[in-house]
């Protein structure tokens, strides 16, 4: 399944440099403002339009959902995401799909994050199966073990005992995360053309379907 435009226009507008200088406002309530009125609806349309591609990739229902930051009451955020999960009222307890922005950079990944019950099936099936995550996933793709700081390691020069040993935190630290994908530079000329930018989302997330097939 792909996404189609619409009498010529495209799907997805794109992101612009001026949606990366939100984070660069200071103060919670003006970087929240500015976040809401400028990458919030596009987070919104993400979701709307990729939620029907991964409902049909994953063979299952998945609905969007697009960071509030409710929580905050002194300090700004530094990113903003939509995530895709089959949970209609909640995402951070299933693994699932992620697009977000830092002031650097989009992410676009797998995640399974602290709050989940099945990091440790994760583990176990993906430390049983590491051959097939160095055959499918790419040597430039991004590996986490912490959502809220930006970038991570390349695959490539993580090597297999790194990413053992990422696994094995997973599987033992209540705290541990584990997140793959990759990171598309603020500067990057596909953010801006939104068909390019989506067919770059769809590869990924096939790419990253193994994962997210690990976590159950």
């Amino acid at each position: 399944m792909t996404l189609d435009t619409v009498s010529g226009s495209p799907a997805f507008a794109g992101f612009t440099p001026d949606d990366f200088d939100v984070f660069a406002v200071p103060g919670l309530e003006p970087r929240m403002d500015a976040l809401i009125s400028r990458i919030r609806p596009k987070l919104n349309e993400l979701g709307e339009l990729l939620s029907p591609f991964l409902t049909e990739l994953c063979g299952e229902e998945m609905f969007p959902h697009v960071a509030k930051h409710a929580r905050r009451t002194i300090n700004p955020p530094n990113d903003t995401w939509v995530a895709f999960a089959p949970g209609k009222r909640g995402y951070k307890m299933f693994p699932h799909f992620q697009i977000g922005l830092f002031g650097s950079h989009v992410f676009v990944q797998f995640a399974i994050i602290y709050e989940s019950d099945n990091k440790s099936v994760f583990a176990e099936h993906a430390l049983q199966q590491l051959d097939d995550i160095e055959r499918h996933i790419p040597a430039d793709y991004v590996w986490s073990s912490d959502h809220m700081v930006p970038g991570g390691d390349k695959q490539g020069e993580l090597g297999r005992e790194g990413l053992i040993k990422l696994l094995e935190r997973l599987r033992t630290v209540k705290a541990s995360e584990a997140l793959c994908g990759i990171i598309i530079d603020r500067q990057d000329p596909v953010l801006a053309n939104g068909d390019a930018f989506l067919a770059k989302v769809e590869e990924t997330f096939r790419t990253v379907l193994p994962l997210y097939k690990m976590s159950f």
